[in-house]
């Protein structure tokens, strides 16, 4: 196949604005459509990039266009619906994080992909980091020997603003809660290099924020390959994001991921693995010409997608659902643990 994958986003606010971006950077690539319900956000875009046809209706969109993929990039709540509709239509879906707010939800994306004989893939793009990979590669080698215990801490700021200017996010039956928002590509990485969760203890509180999730919480776990873990986040920080950071402590090795997107090694000590010299270890922040966000590797989801599609295999990177709802397994979890 070495025509363009044709991909229709639905969801035009800011990480909306980054798939579009991606996707016009990517030459194998094409965006045939784009849908929200505030038909100025979409004027504005498609007029920025090539007067894209734009839809302001999800229904008439699918009905309309010829795509390979959909781009589910709505509010939390919506995903389970927007994806199972496009499914059912008989398009590919790649929907955003967090795959969806329930695994039961997730069980019903999963089942419709299947019944429909269409893909289903979930963004996690913190996979592609440079640090978090060789992380990976030091865990499958087994240089790190018996892995004892992981620590993750979310230590970020978000003012009320943040809340307060959107319709969704700060409300449990529209996002869930900050452990769907802030803290889900953090602990799908958890679960990828230890297991799923089958034991939890936690708390959470509202602290500092007027809204209906909590905004601080600390839980400690215990993975199905026997590693203990515990994980502390909240948006109370003062001022500004202070850190985000995945410790493994192993039987032969240390590594503690950091920097401000989980793109920076802040310690590294494993037997018979040293760091190689000239690795680039940062990811670069994404400009795509008309768009300028915080760093990314949205740009590596798709290729992986791209890749899958053309050569009709499955493509390390691309996390399928059934590998995305492990992730909400262990969130939804810690929410019941912590009632």
């Amino acid at each position: 196949m070495n025509s363009k994958i044709k991909f229709a986003i639905v969801g035009c606010g800011s990480i909306g604005k980054r798939h579009i971006a991606v996707l016009d950077a990517e030459p194998e690539a094409e965006i045939i459509a784009i849908c929200d319900l505030d038909e100025k956000k979409c004027i504005e875009l498609s007029q920025l990039y090539n007067r894209i046809p734009y839809y302001t209706s999800f229904d008439k969109m699918l009905a309309e266009i010829k795509a390979d993929v959909i781009n589910v990039v709505t509010p939390h709540a919506l995903h389970a619906e927007m994806t199972i509709k496009a499914l059912n239509n008989k398009f590919n879906v790649l929907v955003e994080k967090p795959m969806a707010l329930t695994i039961s939800d997730c069980e019903a994306m999963n089942k419709a992909a299947n019944a429909n004989n269409m893909k289903l893939w979930v963004v996690k793009q913190n996979r592609h980091n440079v640090p978090v990979k060789l992380a990976k590669d030091t865990i499958d080698k087994g240089m790190l020997g018996k892995i004892f215990m992981v620590k993750c801490d979310i230590l970020w700021n978000r003012y009320q603003g943040y809340y307060d200017e959107s319709p969704w996010r700060g409300k449990k039956k529209e996002e869930g809660g900050a452990l769907y928002t802030q803290a889900s590509h953090f602990i799908d990485l958890l679960v990828w290099w230890c297991g799923d969760v089958v034991n939890v203890k936690a708390n959470m509180e509202t602290q500092n924020h007027s809204i209906e999730t909590e905004d601080s919480g600390n839980a400690i776990v215990k993975f199905s390959s026997g590693v203990m873990g515990s994980i502390n986040w909240t948006t109370c920080v003062y001022n500004k994001n202070f850190e985000g950071s995945i410790t493994i402590i192993g039987e032969h090795g240390t590594i503690k991921i950091g920097g401000q997107y989980l793109n920076k090694i802040e310690f590294w000590d494993v037997r018979g693995y040293p760091l190689q010299e000239g690795i680039e270890f940062t990811d670069k922040p994404n400009a795509y010409g008309k768009y300028q966000g915080t760093s990314s590797n949205h740009d590596k989801v798709i290729k992986t997608i791209i890749d899958t599609i053309k050569n009709n295999i499955v493509t390390t990177g691309a996390v399928e659902g059934f590998e995305g709802m492990r992730c909400i397994d262990a969130i939804e979890k810690m929410y019941k643990a912590a009632k």
